[in-house]
């Protein structure tokens, strides 16, 4: 009351749970700690902000990336990062709107946060859901709130509403998704070859292979693998091989030959491809399925493409165009590095442009937006090759993976290809202050040293920069790549072998530029007629 005594302070005395915890004395390192919803507030602007929280600085950045990013073993069901659960059993908490790569933890009494750096939204949850017999549950309650949040405050993934969540409306459909749907109709009575890889899955996990061979409808003969393999998995020369669950012949289309062989499509009238691209000129998947469609119009056999999302949207287009004498296996056509196309769009344009006169179809997406980042379909991210585990790697790759032909590691052989690289000889930290100081919209660069397991540089200490990307829509990939390559050029000319980054970067005068000292920037900017009369060029070809 006013004018009374001052409150007395006292401590709290609380029943620490779970059952172990409390055994333990109360301070265990599992369990056990009481914070309040604005603490845990505070922790998720931290995590957000990059390990800063007004003006003061707790974590920097390259420990918020490595403690949110995948740290589990390639090929593991559940995801984890250092502490937190990324995509696994324990996830409901994330709800049905949050993309994967999004990051949480939960407690044994109810309690969970949930974060989400590309919405900058994170959710807390606090209950007691074991008051007072233990057997409280309030998983289901935990992933509907997080939706809620999520629908109030983010576009929602593909134009869903949250009562079309609720509803248990699909978001993006793939081409299998939709063909499956129809009942296999585009296929009845073929007899198929099918091009696919571990990423030719339907929404439910459901492999393209099997439902193919399950079918009544579809004679499912034969199966034709990419680079990597059917399993995705392979560096290096593929073998033919057989599928276990099915029996059938897997055709290596990146062993002895890179395009099918009468044998291969012998006794066959339609091929059926169903791949993940990764929206770089220079992904090879594109080319092999152009390589298919030459050889099956070379037969007169029909080629049915199940399209799946470009991952890194199809709005952004960037970098020089490729050379014509530098077409090849890494680069089909004359296209920028960051082409802005799916798989199926490429198809009807190889067709025309390359007049392949194939018997071409398409089976769409549904639900699909060019602005969409692949975490924001509410696929299942697969890693459509063994060195792209995530988005964010995936968003880098088009300047990384141009320049990693020249003597540098780029990560592989770590938990972190394509955000990272350096060699031996790269001076880590005057790399970063370089590219930090050029200001490069949407990332960051910070000195590290790391020993790949794999690469060129194997088994051998290398000092270089982990990239953090702060925002992805303004994130110029193959600008970075040319802004590293000037740099190590300038710094390391006598060890930089830059001439060798030709092959994947496709344009002989953009290396030309960066060899002669020209602002990377204004290469950069060299680039826009180009881009911009690509987008004309591909407008006629567009699905989407």
């Amino acid at each position: 009351p006013a004018g009374g005594p001052p409150a007395r302070r006292a401590w709290l005395r609380v029943r620490v749970e779970p059952r172990p915890a409390r055994r333990g004395g109360g301070v265990p390192a599992h369990a056990g700690l009481f914070s309040t919803a604005a603490d845990l507030a505070r922790f998720g602007r931290t995590l957000l902000g990059d390990g800063a929280l007004d003006g003061a600085r707790i974590l920097t950045p390259l420990t918020v990336a490595r403690m949110t990013s995948p740290a589990t073993p390639a090929g593991m069901r559940d995801v984890r990062g250092l502490g937190w659960d990324i995509d696994s059993s324990y996830s409901a908490n994330r709800g049905a709107l949050f993309p994967v790569g999004s990051f949480g933890h939960t407690g044994f009494t109810g309690t969970s946060i949930w974060v989400d750096p590309s919405s900058r939204t994170f959710v807390v949850f606090l209950s007691n859901r074991g008051h007072p017999d233990g057997g409280g549950g309030v998983v289901a309650l935990r992933g509907r709130v997080a939706t809620l949040a999520a629908a109030a405050i983010m576009d929602r993934p593909a134009g869903r509403s949250a009562e079309d969540v609720e509803r248990g409306v699909p978001g993006v459909q793939t081409g299998i998704d939709v063909l499956r749907e129809e009942a296999f109709a585009q296929l009845r009575g073929a007899r198929v070859a099918l091009l696919t890889n571990r990423t030719g899955l339907a929404r439910d996990g459901a492999r393209t292979i099997d439902l193919l061979h399950e079918s009544p409808d579809v004679d499912l003969r034969l199966l034709l693998g990419p680079e990597h393999g059917l399993g995705g998995a392979a560096d290096g020369p593929v073998a033919d091989a057989r599928d276990a669950p099915t029996g059938l012949p897997i055709y290596s289309l990146y062993g002895d030959t890179r395009r099918p062989t009468g044998r291969m499509l012998g006794g066959v009238d339609t091929v059926v491809v169903d791949l993940q691209d990764a929206g770089a000129r220079f992904y090879t998947y594109a080319a092999t399925m152009a390589y298919v469609m030459e050889a099956a119009a070379e037969r007169g056999l029909r080629v049915v493409v199940l399209d799946r999302p470009n991952p890194i949207t199809g709005a952004a287009v960037e970098g020089p165009l490729l050379d014509d004498d530098q077409t090849g296996f890494t680069g089909y056509l004359p296209l920028p590095v960051r082409h802005g196309m799916t798989l199926g769009e490429l198809a009807r344009l190889f067709n025309a442009e390359r007049e392949i006169g194939a018997q071409l179809d398409v089976v769409p997406l549904r639900g699909w937006r060019r602005d969409l980042w692949f975490d924001e379909t509410g696929l299942t991210w697969v890693d459509p090759s063994p060195n792209l585990r995530t988005v964010t790697q995936a968003a880098l790759y088009p300047g990384i993976g141009m320049i990693e032909g020249a003597n540098l590691s780029v990560g592989r052989g770590t938990d972190t290809p394509f955000e990272r690289l350096g060699a031996p000889w790269v001076d880590g930290t005057a790399l970063a202050e370089r590219l930090n100081a050029r200001r490069l919209p949407g990332v960051r660069a910070y000195p590290v040293t790391f020993t790949p397991a794999a690469g060129p540089y194997a088994g051998q200490a290398c000092s270089g920069i982990h990239l953090i990307v702060t925002d992805r829509d303004a994130l110029r990939p193959v600008r970075l790549g040319v802004e590293i390559a000037a740099a190590l050029h300038e710094r390391h000319g006598a060890e930089f072998e830059i001439d060798r980054t030709l092959r994947l970067l496709g344009s002989l005068e953009t290396l030309q530029r960066i060899e002669g000292g020209d602002d990377p920037a204004a290469i950069a900017a060299g680039w826009t007629a180009a881009e911009q009369a690509w987008l004309a060029r591909r407008a006629p070809y567009l699905l989407y």
